[in-house]
């Protein structure tokens, strides 16, 4: 056995997709990088991200303490590199993604993961995952921790950044706005009326300040609500206070702690009812060159392992 620091660094030490390759295998998840920051509106430097969260997850084991959850036991999961990019354009680098997104293997319908890059690469996930979830009526559900709404649609004429990868989303016809929820979100806003679409659309706001006063009840409310419509699941390292997370590029203080953050996503497995059905999921915005001691590169490693385990139990149940 090849100890944990030594070897080539795949997230959580799975296996490559090279080495699992076999049209007559089932795979859950596909993990991927996708190391692209074109789309930042204030500090670059997330393109360095999936390697950052590579070489953090050497120390990330498999049994699920709280949920005594042995993951690797219950799902096939995988390390397909990173994807290929368009460093100038981030027009073009969403279909440059989407693209290598829709080729991977689907064998047993694997789900897509991508570990970002910021925040704009989730659009090219969600159309791929679209895609494999055979485009669904109505498109997808969303659980979406944030310190930032990203739906604004446009900044400095550019309409594919990654304060807008939602709105793109959802004119596409991907994504649900009545089945999505922003959990996190605070800080000043630029005016009133960056708030204006999430509400028009029916998207359901748990910002920082309401999730201090009513906790998890909009939560729940909202996952009894989805049921099991397919749903995708993003995390945007920057939810979490900077004190935690400074390795990230638009920072936002006053918002979770490490503690806090991986006890929501925990909180997804209710007790009586059936984890959400994620179909695909990403965490993103991961900037290494603000990090400190890989702390946040390190938290993202645990919050791909939580999400990894939300499904996992899912699965487990259906397949008895």
């Amino acid at each position: 056995m090849t100890p944990r620091y030594a070897g080539i660094s795949t997230f959580c030490r799975y296996p490559r997709l090279d080495d699992v390759s076999d049209e007559n295998r089932p795979l859950d998840w596909i993990i991927y990088g996708a190391p692209y920051d074109s789309g930042v509106t204030y500090r670059p430097g997330a393109r360095f991200g999936p390697r950052a969260v590579r070489e953090e997850s050497q120390y990330v084991k498999p049994y699920h303490l709280e949920h005594e959850f042995m993951l690797t036991a219950a799902m096939s999961i995988c390390d397909a590199g990173d994807a290929p990019v368009s460093a100038y354009n981030p027009t073009e680098n969403a279909d440059t993604v989407t693209d290598f997104a829709t080729a991977l293997p689907d064998v047993g319908r694997a789900k897509l993961f991508m570990v970002g890059g910021d925040h704009s690469n989730t659009l090219a996930n969600l159309r791929a995952t679209y895609i494999r979830e055979k485009e669904p009526t109505g498109g997808l559900a969303m659980i979406h921790f944030d310190s930032h709404l990203d739906t604004v649609d446009s900044i400095m004429g550019e309409r594919y950044s990654h304060a807008s990868p939602f709105i793109r989303a959802i004119e596409e016809g991907i994504l649900d706005p009545k089945r999505m929820i922003s959990v996190g979100i605070k800080g000043p806003l630029n005016s009133p009326a960056d708030l204006e679409y999430a509400r028009t659309e029916g998207i359901e706001l748990v910002t920082h300040g309401r999730w201090l006063r009513e906790g998890r009840a909009p939560i729940d409310a909202f996952l009894d609500r989805l049921g099991d419509a397919p749903c995708y699941l993003t995390f945007d390292i920057d939810c979490v206070d900077p004190v935690f997370a400074p390795g990230t590029g638009t920072p936002a203080v006053g918002g979770f702690t490490s503690s806090e953050a991986l006890e929501l996503l925990r909180g997804l497995v209710r007790e009586g009812s059936a984890p959400p059905n994620i179909v695909g999921a990403d965490v993103v915005e991961v900037l290494p060159q603000r990090d400190v001691a890989g702390c946040t590169a390190l938290l993202a490693a645990h919050v791909m392992f939580e999400i990894l385990c939300v499904s996992g139990l899912r699965t487990r149940a259906a397949r008895g």
